[in-house]
């Protein structure tokens, strides 16, 4: 069922507007991303005519943008990617690593997305890599996950990265699986070090081949020296990295990649009213327990703060490591369950259906039943596109889920 207001709605209404008062400071993806979003299951992408085969009901199924920063549009490429996940789960458990950045370091990272955030990466793989590689903690060679999100629960630029890690690895031989201490993956405080140090390396390294760009207040950063100041600042903090509770088995952790991988800002759901120029949001604050609070803001700011997490082309939000990683990973698999005994491990009929893989995707042609007489639908004839002045602008004034 459409949720009663979108993210696409406050785009349709507000969105020329907003291109407008900021011409020339939106950059060729955020534009893309409204674009697509406005369009999104619209006459403008044109379509199919859905028919009921029992009572000829009849109704528009309009074609989606499938942009990944679309929130209707991630539900589809959730199931589909979920499903190739779910061959490669382990018989093991399964722990959660986050690795955040201190708000200097977030501040060039939005100014220089494309390389930040793959440095962000690749210090992230390092750290685990490397203290997981120490025999003094667990000496093994591990597979992980990784997903980043940009955004913390009010839409602000928080970039951080979330690892979903197999508790245990291979030997360095090969020879077997050696597993990590029940309910204790690896010390964070440790990670933390070594995450500061690799990616205060990798930043340096960024800085003396020119890839970093500085602007506005950050502009004075340009100076070798007031650089590398503010490098030897943030490596006098501590650096946040937290692990949190481990899954309580490997199909809990289906549940939880089914509905976070494919996140984008803000999911329609969350959606509250749209009233004149406003936009209201449901947001928990974590500083008062995740007490479940509604922010409203002008709609201009809510728009700012979703494109704020519009990532440049080519940047890769998932990406798996170790013996997890492309190119290497049917065959480490094999090996790691070989040494574990153990089969591939899919989800019973009762967790697959336990894992909600629909949102986003229901409205999409033969997936909802008649209205009418709950039958089959089966797509009928085409419908073009049309010019996207003659659509629908949104819910009216005031609407609230």
């Amino acid at each position: 069922m459409r949720p009663v207001l979108e993210v696409a709605d406050v785009m349709r209404r507000h969105g020329p507007a907003y291109r407008a008062r900021h011409a020339g400071h939106l950059n060729r993806d955020q534009l893309k991303v409204m674009g697509a979003i406005e369009s999104c299951r619209t006459a403008t992408l044109g379509g199919h005519v859905d028919i009921c085969c029992d009572c000829d009901f009849e109704r528009p199924a309009y074609n989606s943008c499938r942009n990944r920063h679309c929130p209707k549009c991630q539900g589809a490429a959730r199931a589909k990617w979920l499903a190739d996940r779910e061959a490669e789960l382990l018989h093991v458990p399964y722990y959660h690593v986050v690795f955040t950045l201190p708000p200097a370091l977030a501040e060039i990272a939005f100014q220089n997305k494309g390389v930040v955030y793959d440095i962000q990466f690749k210090a992230t793989a390092e750290s685990l890599r490397t203290v997981a590689a120490d025999p003094g903690h667990l000496g093994a060679d591990i597979g992980f996950l990784a997903v980043l999100h940009t955004w913390g629960q009010t839409m602000q630029h928080h970039p951080h990265v979330h690892c979903v890690v197999p508790g245990g690895g291979l030997a360095p031989d090969g020879s077997r699986w050696i597993p990590c201490r029940p309910g204790f993956f690896l010390p964070v405080r440790v990670l933390s070090q070594v995450y500061r140090e690799r990616f205060l390396h990798h930043m340096n390294r960024a800085f003396e081949q020119g890839r970093l760009g500085f602007f506005n207040n950050l502009a004075p950063l340009t100076v070798p020296a007031a650089f590398s100041a503010m490098v030897e600042k943030a490596r006098e903090i501590d650096w946040v990295v937290y692990a949190k509770r481990p899954f309580a088995g490997p199909e809990t952790v289906l549940k939880y990649l089914s509905r976070y991988t494919h996140r984008v800002a803000i999911a329609n759901s969350r959606l509250v009213a749209m009233n004149d120029d406003r936009v209201s949001f449901q947001w928990k604050d974590y500083r008062a327990d995740g007490t479940a609070k509604v922010m409203t803001v002008q709609a201009d700011e809510f728009i700012r703060r979703f494109l704020l997490h519009v990532l440049p082309e080519g940047i890769h939000r998932i990406r798996q490591f170790g013996f997890l990683a492309n190119g290497q990973r049917g065959e480490k698999l094999a090996l790691c369950r070989k040494l574990l005994k153990g089969a591939p491990l899919g989800a019973t009929p009762e967790q697959a259906l336990d894992i909600d893989v629909t949102d986003g995707i229901t409205g999409l042609g033969g997936i909802e039943p008649c209205p009418c007489c709950g039958g089959l639908m089966r797509s009928g004839p085409s419908l073009p596109r049309q010019r996207p002045e003659t659509m629908s602008t949104g819910p009216p004034e005031g609407h609230a889920s």
